[in-house]
């Protein structure tokens, strides 16, 4: 039988059961019918990370950046096309740090732009500096396995 994993939609923040095996067949959310996965990352405010990465049952990929960090504005492009690589085996995210200092002073964010990867509702791995895309597929490949 296969295992459900928890995937909290992208749009309303509802906790959805998937069976694994499924998340590549276009799940949709049972609340509010939107797609579970975009191939695209999105953005969380301090309050919707904490949620996603408490019932996340697929590892989180977060971009930590501010919109004044040219680095951020250059990496985005790869983190997007990252994401179509990544979802649905793991989920891309972006979290401001002008919009979320306090969740970004927990974290130790020291620079930006920073990847962290969440698998189980902690972290797992770090990368700062900016990467083209099949650096950080490779990257958040070789940590989501570990």
């Amino acid at each position: 039988m296969d295992t459900p994993l928890q995937v909290v939609c992208p749009h309303c923040d509802a906790i959805n059961r998937v069976p694994a095996a499924r998340l590549g067949d276009g799940p949709r959310c049972g609340e509010c019918r939107a797609a579970l996965f975009e191939a695209k990352p999105f953005a969380l405010s301090e309050a919707r990370f904490r949620r996603h990465l408490k019932h996340s049952g697929i590892p989180l990929l977060v971009d930590f950046w501010a919109s004044w960090c040219g680095p951020c504005r250059a990496m985005a492009p790869a983190f997007e096309e990252a994401a179509r690589t990544l979802e649905p085996r793991l989920r891309l995210v972006k979290v401001s740090t002008e919009e979320a200092p306090q969740l970004a002073a927990e974290l130790a964010i020291r620079s930006i732009p920073t990847l962290a990867l969440f698998a189980g509702g902690r972290e797992v791995a770090r990368q700062a500096g900016a990467l083209p895309a099949r650096n950080i597929v490779a990257w958040a490949d070789a940590n989501a396995a570990a």
